[in-house]
């Protein structure tokens, strides 16, 4: 398998010569940051996994068995400085890697895909300077926003998606202010797509004693010299209510998006609304989710969220069809045997439905993670997706052990 190496990860022994060069110039400096970066931490993190995808179609089946390397480190803080570093790299395992990843040509057309490059990059590599209530980054991070319907690091997939970014979050009380300016998408396909872009993310958040409200405004753009906005603005609103057995849940959210693409403009909606009960270590919930359409010309798009969290783990609905994704679940959750369980049935549709696109099927999603030995991390998930007349049938399997250390 092809295996990707980050330009930008070539570029740190100049940086590092340079950084060097500036700190012998100010032995006191020099001794202030040794020291700091002798009281850093340093940490580790590995994750084995074995995938399976079944579907009814002309590709074959696919299976890889991939192991994920993080490793980092991070100084501690020099008033109010400090630096972060880690390394990412994903290798396929015992020769188990009969599967397609298309954005980097591998397989591509003869196996169904698993989205899990061999690759070694900078995962983050961020300068951050931190007072009581402000937190500044620049340099490669992870951004994860709200529940990461719009913004966030697919880290189900091994090789994460982070952002080449300046950002800023602000927290005062119950207050919190966060923006970011990215101009470049690191993806999970490692460098096979990442974009250069010239985003901006802004959101806003209030935790009052009746729930949380939050309003953002995400306005990306690819820098590629054509004209191709996606601007959202929405806001959401999530809280509970505890009564002498019960804790009752709700949420709730609206956006709007304009998307422009050379001459035409498309403008469609998000909405979705959330009811759920917990009780004696049990939590159910439902949950109507519908991603909007433009008169079935366009799909309201979220090309920067962690796409698997939400309609079903399949992976079906990466894209929004144009025609809308109407997601109505009901999910049920709990603990047994020392894990965690939860089984989420999905029921799409259309959201402007036509001659041809109508019902967009089903899936059943389960899912167990327990502890092993209080250090190791051991999951089972399923998932099977029935496509009626609108997709192809399909089910994955995965297996996964992991640690931290």
């Amino acid at each position: 398998m092809r295996t990707h190496t980050t330009a930008r990860l070539r570029a740190l022994p100049g940086i590092l010569l340079a950084s060097t060069a500036v700190l012998a110039h100010s032995p006191a400096v020099a001794a202030d940051w040794y020291e700091a970066m002798k009281q850093g931490t340093g940490f580790a993190d590995f994750r084995l996994r074995y995938e399976a995808v079944d579907q009814d179609n002309a590709l074959q089946d696919a299976d890889a068995l991939t192991l994920r390397t993080l490793v980092g480190y991070s100084s501690q803080e020099h008033n109010g400085w400090s630096f972060t570093a880690e390394l990412e790299d994903v290798r396929a395992v015992a020769g188990i890697d009969d599967y397609a990843v298309p954005p980097t040509g591998y397989n591509t057309g003869l196996y169904s895909v698993i989205a899990d490059p061999e690759s070694t990059e900078l995962h983050q590599g961020f300068i951050q300077y931190k007072t009581k209530a402000l937190t500044v980054k620049a340099g490669r991070q992870v951004i994860a926003l709200d529940g990461q319907r719009f913004i966030g690091h697919v880290g189900w997939r091994q090789n994460w998606q982070t952002f080449d970014a300046l950002s800023a979050h602000y927290q005062q009380e119950d207050l919190r202010i966060f923006y970011s300016y990215i101009d470049q998408r690191n993806r999970i396909f490692a460098d096979a797509a990442d974009m250069d872009s010239k985003d901006h993310l802004l959101n806003a958040s209030y935790q009052g004693t009746w729930g949380k409200l939050t309003a953002y405004a995400y306005l990306l753009e690819t820098d590629n010299n054509i004209r191709n906005g996606l601007d959202t603005y929405g806001m959401s609103y999530a809280g509970h209510t505890q009564t002498a057995t019960v804790k009752w849940l709700y949420a709730a959210e609206f956006a709007t998006q304009t998307s422009t693409n050379a001459d035409t403009e498309f403008d469609a909606s998000y909405v979705m609304l959330e009811a759920g009960a917990a009780a004696g270590g049990v939590t159910g919930k439902i949950n109507w989710e519908v991603l909007g359409s433009d008169d079935g010309a366009y799909g309201f798009a979220t090309p920067l969220a962690t796409l698997h969290k939400f309609n079903g783990w399949v992976d079906q609905f990466l894209t929004t069809p144009q025609q809308g994704l109407e997601d109505l679940s009901v999910s049920v959750a709990g603990n047994i045997a020392g894990g965690n369980w939860l089984v989420t049935y999905h029921d799409f549709s259309a959201s402007e439905s036509d001659a041809e696109v109508d019902d967009l099927g089903s899936e059943i999603d389960v899912q167990y993670v327990t502890k092993i030995a209080d250090s190791f991390s051991l999951g089972l998930k399923y998932a099977s997706y029935d496509g009626a007349d609108a997709a192809v049938d399909t089910n994955k399997l995965w297996v996964w052990l992991g640690t931290r250390f």
